[in-house]
């Protein structure tokens, strides 16, 4: 593990890779480019960062983000107004820590739709630098879809138009701004966005204030209490500090019934392992609900996956504590149940049909690897090129798509696959059938070093180009591991 970090991040200074460049073209309103490695040590430099900063836990209550709201209602869509900008929020206790934000908020607020209709939103890029948004599993057209390489300038203003064609689920968006989207999501540019239908209401599955979204990532502060992004060590050696709703180990008072829990992994690279001293049932992950409920023992996430949880209270006493911990991290939020109440929720045996898709007319091979030069990630051998088509795919048909990860000179390396406009569905993970929790759809697959995953997708509605990449986004951000796709008519 410290091997493949020492291979990848250790190379910075050499390969260049975010940032500098891109707040400097922002004045000319150019396309972000790699920026000279001066850059790499910057933001490292104040007073080192620290393991874990003097914060006793499960003294903050873990917050619930607000949820934004249409500024009007028009016709088919519900229009939103939203902004990026620079805030000093409240992480630690007793001190203001700057971060790049959605909204203000370390956690962006959060978007809440209908599924079918319509959500229209116009972002204001009040930073300093260029920036845009990615709907992270959201089938949306090319333009709306927060293409690296299409970034909104320092202080225009672009309207994003979601058409929620899709089924209820947990999404989220962040930035993908092409080089700086690794430091971006890092120091706060992330939101939960949530689709919902009537269809999920009617299951009678926990609901309003008993469906809670609960962001976990790791983070580094220095001494002063900001934000290390200290691209010259292993995040999963220095990052050690976990972050629950944007607080550090906090508490969350529960009623003694269920919950659903909408758990989604922002780390820009860590997987997380889950442990709760409580029955939790798995009900949907990335792309919606799986077809049936599964009993966990334990929940793991890749950076980017999510999985929604009903966890159940019932029969414990109030004053009940229950920690949900992680073997990497230790502990992450403690519930703590305070009172009881009525629950007429249910988890329906079955959740949801999962007809077969349409035959395959293509099948490809796509292999995330080691660049011959030993400095970059690479797919099919290459690293990004706006310029160059990788895969070209027809509209509306489906393909089947085996991802290879090939074994380095230096040993297995671990990515994380994620595919734009499509949800798909995991066909086997080395020949063998996938584990209960990816038998839904998915956007983001973790792939072992040596291994691979075959996935299938429809390629529906839209025209135009999107990208694919690894999710573990120091290696996309930095290294170029991303490709690139053009769907045409």
């Amino acid at each position: 593990m410290q091997r493949r970090h020492v291979l990848a991040l250790g190379t910075l200074a050499a390969t260049g890779a975010v940032a500098a460049t891109a707040r400097q073209a922002a004045a000319a309103d150019e396309t972000p480019a790699a920026p000279p490695p001066e850059h790499l040590h910057q933001q490292a430099a104040s007073a080192g960062p620290v393991v874990d900063p003097d914060v006793e836990s499960f003294t903050v209550r873990m917050p619930v983000p607000r949820v934004l709201r249409p500024t009007r209602v028009h016709g088919d869509h519900d229009y939103y107004e939203h902004d990026l900008r620079p805030a000093d929020v409240d992480i630690l206790p007793g001190r203001k820590t700057a971060a790049l934000t959605y909204g203000g908020s370390f956690i962006a607020p959060t978007i809440r739709v209908k599924a079918g209709r319509r959500a229209k939103i116009k972002f204001t890029n009040r930073l300093a630098e260029p920036a845009n948004v990615h709907l992270h599993g959201g089938h949306v057209a090319p333009d709306s879809d927060g293409y690296p390489m299409d970034p909104i300038a320092p202080g225009a203003s672009r309207v994003y138009d979601y058409p929620n064609r899709q089924a209820a689920t947990t999404l989220w968006y962040h930035d993908h701004t092409h080089h700086m989207e690794a430091e971006h999501v890092y120091r706060g540019m992330h939101g939960f966005y949530l689709i919902e239908s009537d269809a999920e209401k009617r299951m009678g599955l926990p609901s309003d204030e008993y469906d809670v979204p609960i962001m976990i990532r790791d983070v580094a502060f220095d001494a002063d209490g900001q934000i290390a992004f200290e691209l010259g060590n292993d995040p999963d050696v220095t990052r050690l500090v976990p972050l629950a709703n944007g607080k550090v180990r906090p508490f969350f008072p529960v009623a003694a019934r269920r919950y659903r829990l909408r758990i989604l992994n922002a780390s820009n690279h860590r997987r997380i392992h889950l442990t709760l001293g409580a029955p939790m049932t798995q009900i949907g992950s990335d792309g919606g609900l799986l077809p049936r409920p599964v009993p966990l023992s334990e929940l793991v996430l890749s950076p980017a996956e999510r999985a929604d949880v009903v966890v159940d209270f019932r029969g414990r006493a109030v004053g009940t504590q229950l920690v949900l911990d992680s073997k990497d991290l230790g502990p992450i939020l403690r519930f703590d149940v305070t009172r009881r109440a009525h629950d007429t929720s249910r988890v329906p045996p079955v959740l949801r049909a999962m007809p077969p898709l349409a035959p395959a007319v293509r099948e490809r091979e796509i292999v995330l690897d080691l660049g011959p030069e030993q400095r970059s990630f690479v797919i099919d051998g290459k690293v990004f090129d706006p310029d160059r088509v990788d895969a070209v795919v027809t509209r509306g048909t489906t393909e089947i798509w085996t991802i290879k990860n090939a074994t380095t000179v230096f040993g297995p390396v671990d990515h994380v696959f994620h595919m734009h406009l499509v949800q798909f569905r995991v066909l086997d993970r080395d020949g063998a059938p996938p584990p209960p929790g990816e038998t839904g759809y998915k956007d983001t697959v973790f792939i072992p070093g040596s291994t691979s995953v075959r996935v299938e997708a429809t390629f529906a509605d839209f025209v135009g180009r999107y990208v694919y990449h690894c999710h573990m986004m120091e290696h996309a951000s930095i290294f170029g591991m991303m490709a690139q796709m053009e769907i045409v008519p």
